[in-house]
This record gives C-alpha cells, structure tokens and sequence, in this order.
C-alpha cells in the first residue's frame, strides 16, 4: 500500500483516504464558517481547529484542506481544481479499461491465429 492512498486513523487502523467521506454540503458550510471565523481577527489554524471541533470532522487538517480546495476551484488559488479532478479520475478509470480490453483482444488474436497456422486433417 502506498503512503500517499492510505492513512493511518486515530484507533491505530490502516484505512484508505477515501474511507471517511463528508457530505458536499457539509464542506461548503465548514470553508464558509472559516472564512467568518477569520473576519473575527482569528488566526487561520485556530478558525480551522474550532470550525473541526464544532463540527466534528476530525482534525483542522481535514478542513485546511477543504478550504484550499474551495480556494483553488474558486481561482483564487493555482492547483487542480475539483472539476478536472473529478475528469482525470474518469479518464484513468476508463483508461484502465480499455487497457484490460485490449489486453483479452490480444490473447484472442493470438489464440485465433494458432488455430488458423494449424494444419487441416
């Protein structure tokens, strides 16, 4: 397992990234009340711990990278926004496929011309 798609939970469980999903909705409401938080004179971090602490989604991390991501789709930020990454993660996954595609056409092809090189009795 790579470390970039695994991460390590609080319970000492190995897990995958995606293994903890939060509701659209509930990012939006999270990034915007960050946002508040830093009009009130609040440092970054802090906003962020108390916007995870009120909602409960883990640590200020898991928001700080919700924020950046709201920053990057919003342009204010340079980075791959969620759109394009929501594409190349269809491409690959296609990509994926035609490959395994190709793949039994080739065992076919081979299959069908040892067949055709076979003598006729």
């Amino acid at each position: 397992m790579c470390p970039e798609s695994s991460s390590v939970g609080k319970d000492g469980r190995v897990g995958s990234k995606s293994s903890r999903r939060y509701p659209v909705e509930l990012k939006a409401r999270a990034v915007q009340m960050v946002v508040d938080l830093r009009s009130d004179t609040v440092s970054e971090w802090e906003a962020m711990g108390r916007v995870a602490d009120l909602l409960g989604v883990g640590t200020a991390e898991t928001v700080r990278k919700w924020v950046r991501q709201a920053e990057i789709d919003a342009g204010g930020r340079a980075g791959q926004t969620s759109e394009e990454s929501e594409v190349l993660r269809k491409l690959r996954r296609e990509n994926a496929e035609l490959k395994r595609a190709n793949a039994i056409l080739k065992a076919a092809s081979v299959f069908f011309a040892a067949e055709l090189d076979r003598p006729c009795q």
